[in-house]
């Protein structure tokens, strides 16, 4: 048993596929094969189950999969322990970000000033929605996130730091009969039978609008989905449901021809800047949280935009 096994084996359950596996590794395909058959012989056990359409560990391999993980990362902390000495680092450092929150804080300066002076180091960068990022950060596939947070405290697991923080509302078209409810908070059951727009499953915001109406005691009826909030905006503009957004300007709500309505009790959306327990693993992960960190650390306030949140929380 070798590393270079251990990391094909890791590569293949992450790709749930030889062939991309692979392509990933730059290797070809049978090598790969005839490798892991190779170690699946050395241990005694099959660790891959290769019946289905994707190719998923066995039991053993599950159990393997940690240990084949801690000593990959065990070889790579003997690499950055040397090249300390010489002040060069290397190794890869991969980050996540909801939708949309590059264009709310400058990301890519900070990825690419770090890129320049450490240009061994290998960025990887990806944009999907907050569930799928913890459960990544959780597998150590992700090495820092930002994002949606369901409530104040970070999920198990994890270290957040909170970098938006702002009102959950609800925008209507001119005309929507909730506004019937006059200029105080509207509660939240009121929602109860309304058709509404919302982020998709697995986004922060989307989280934090399921866990209010469980706690007035009704699930939410979500009409319409969308990844951006201000696609949102237009379709209750249109008359076709009430938003559940991000707090806006009056100015803005009302150039996209919206009235919107606080909530009681008030939810909340937060994003956090997110890592494991412990700090990230590897040393260029921790050499790019500072960083963004300065970027990040500058808390939203509430109505202080021009314009509607483009993040996907």
């Amino acid at each position: 048993m070798d590393l270079r096994q251990l990391r094909l084996f890791v590569a293949v359950v992450e790709e749930r596929s030889f062939t991309r596996a692979a392509e990933r590794l730059h290797l070809a395909q049978p090598g790969v094969s005839a490798r892991l058959r190779q170690l699946e012989r050395e241990l005694g056990h099959p660790l891959l189950d290769r019946t289905g359409r994707a190719v998923t560990p066995t039991e053993v391999g599950a159990a393997v999969l940690p240990y084949a993980r801690a000593a990959l990362e065990a070889a790579e902390n003997v690499r950055h322990t040397a090249d300390a000495f010489t002040g060069l680092l290397r190794g890869r450092v991969a980050v996540g970000l909801v939708s949309g929150a590059t264009g709310q804080f400058d990301i890519a300066s900070v990825l690419a000033d770090f890129h320049r002076e450490h240009p061994h180091v290998e960025i990887a960068l990806t944009e999907d929605t907050s569930e799928r990022m913890l459960q990544a950060l959780r597998r150590g596939e992700l090495d820092i996130g930002v994002l949606g947070l369901a409530d104040e405290h970070p999920p198990e697991g994890t270290t957040a730091e909170i970098v938006i923080d702002e009102p959950v509302v609800v925008a209507v078209a001119p005309d929507d009969p909730l506004l019937a409810h006059g200029d105080g908070p509207l509660p939240i059951d009121a929602l109860r039978d309304r058709a509404l727009i919302s982020l998709p499953p697995g986004t922060g915001l989307r989280g934090v609008l399921e866990r209010s109406c469980a706690q007035a005691g009704f699930r939410p009826h979500v009409a319409f989905e969308a990844a951006a909030p201000p696609l949102l905006a237009r379709l209750a503009a249109r008359g076709l449901g009430a938003a559940v957004v991000p707090a806006m300007p009056q100015r803005t709500a009302a150039a996209l021809g919206l009235r919107t309505l606080r909530l009681t009790p008030q939810p909340r959306a937060r994003i956090g800047l997110t890592w494991r327990t412990g700090g990230p693993a590897g040393p260029a992960a921790r050499a790019l949280l500072p960083r963004l960190r300065a970027v990040l650390d500058v808390p939203r306030k509430d109505d202080d935009s021009d314009a509607l949140g483009e993040w996907g929380a």
